[in-house]
């Protein structure tokens, strides 16, 4: 997964709640947009935990 990818998906996602926030958006559609920033928060946690994964094995794999 590419870390750039993932955390301007996420950057997005937040401007848009952020909208949707102002203009009046139900609670439904505020809960739609929170869920996806949450799956996206998680994609971001594996995505750093597998590059660090990767240069902990470089670094002791020598």
């Amino acid at each position: 997964m590419e870390l750039q990818m993932i955390t301007a998906w996420l950057r997005v996602r937040v401007k848009v709640m952020r909208e949707a926030r102002d203009r009046g958006a139900t609670s439904t559609e505020l809960a739609v947009i929170a869920g996806s920033l949450l799956v996206g928060a998680g994609l971001l946690v594996v995505a750093i935990r597998t590059k660090l994964a990767e240069k902990i094995g470089i670094i002791e794999g020598g």
